[in-house]
């Protein structure tokens, strides 16, 4: 390869990229956007969960049982309602999620030493929140009844029982399971996707269209070496959203790394790698700009948010759908991420991933070659 061809080229793609203020736009502009929106908007949390209440027992009881679930911070009770036609007009317009019933008699019931009932409204429409919200109200009344169990023991003159199984729960990697720690590192995979595919998606297609690739044919240069020269100003590019993607991840959100950042840094080499690689590939086999464009969003960034186990658990698709996300560079790269910000793992656990994520970047380029060679470069 001769290093001055690859200079012009690289020269050449990186005018043009400055001289069209859409690509810069998509280069800087977006990655941002996106880390700002799924920072603030993207969150799998469920708390505040808007409340409505209907109290037909006014009891010191049935007091302190909303006290202590308006007490929580995963609910937030600050609907009153006279009766259920109420409760029901609230769900429907979407301003509670979540009703709860105590009859008149609770308290009554409950001083009887007798089984009191409790009537509680989930809104089903998204079946895993209203799953959430399920096991937490399970585990609130759980914690209220072990309360009243103790409270009539000591009334008998018994002794406390001790629960058999004392579990002490210790969260590793996560403490605080807030959701953007893992969504904000992903972000980057998605970043470099754009940055990576979408904009080399357009640059071959681009000369196709222009008709400059048969003056391209004509010139001394190699296969290799087009490519090369082609792909160097989205690589540093690239570099540079994950530079940012991080800062702003720190910044902003106070996601530190616990890993080791170089390692972070040649993880998301060789995944840009595989995203130019991608670009590349799909620019040179359509020859069009818009069926480039639409390829790459449906080939590259929708598999890449999808199927990676970034936001949607791999382990709760379909069995075909898990043996497709084996072929997505995303899933290896998400996991690499993981692993060096929320795990601390270094190069000993995360080779494997690497090393895919390099093959796959080595078949690809391939691909890439022997089109390129057939098209008389």
């Amino acid at each position: 390869m001769n290093p001055l061809r690859i200079r012009a080229l690289a020269r050449k793609e990186f005018y043009h990229l400055i001289r069209d203020y859409r690509s810069l736009y998509l280069a800087f502009a977006i990655p941002l956007m996106l880390i700002v929106l799924f920072g603030y908007a993207l969150s799998l949390d469920v708390d505040n969960v808007d409340t409505v209440v209907v109290d037909y027992d006014r009891s010191d009881v049935s007091r302190d049982f909303i006290r202590k679930l308006a007490a929580s911070p995963y609910f937030n009770v600050t609907l009153q309602a006279s009766g259920t036609k109420e409760v029901s007009a609230y769900i429907d317009r979407d301003e509670a999620k979540v009703a709860l019933i105590i009859p008149p008699d609770f308290s009554k019931t409950i001083r009887a030493d007798r089984e009191a009932a409790l009537q509680i409204i989930i809104d089903g429409s998204d079946p895993n929140f209203a799953g959430i919200i399920r096991g937490y109200l399970t585990a609130f009344t759980e914690q209220y009844n072990s309360k009243l169990l103790f409270n009539f023991l000591n009334r008998q003159g018994q002794k406390q029982i001790k629960p058999p199984v004392d579990g002490r729960i210790r969260i590793w990697f996560n403490e605080e399971l807030e959701s953007r720690n893992f969504i904000i590192p992903g972000i980057i995979a998605i970043i470099i996707m754009i940055v990576g595919a979408l904009l080399t998606s357009l640059i071959i297609a681009r000369e196709y269209e222009n008709g400059t690739m048969e003056t391209i044919k004509s010139l001394p240069v190699r296969a290799g070496e087009f490519l090369l020269g082609k792909s160097l100003p989205y690589f540093v590019i690239g570099l540079a959203d994950v530079l940012i993607a991080v800062l702003l991840g720190q910044l902003l959100f106070g996601i530190v790394m616990k890993g080791n950042f170089w390692l972070m840094i040649i993880s998301s080499l060789l995944y840009l790698g595989v995203a130019l690689s991608l670009g590349l590939l799909i620019s040179t086999a359509s020859k069009s700009q818009l069926i480039a464009n639409q390829t790459a969003i449906l080939a590259t960034y929708l598999p890449s948010l999808l199927l990676s186990n970034f936001v949607f658990p791999v382990i709760n698709m379909p069995v075909f759908l898990q043996a497709i996300t084996y072929l997505v560079p995303a899933t290896y790269f998400i996991e690499i991420l993981k692993g060096i910000y929320l795990k601390n793992l270094g190069f000993d656990y995360l080779w494997p991933s690497m090393l895919i994520l390099a093959l796959i970047s080595l078949v690809i380029t391939t691909i890439n070659y022997i089109l390129l060679k057939k098209e008389g470069l």
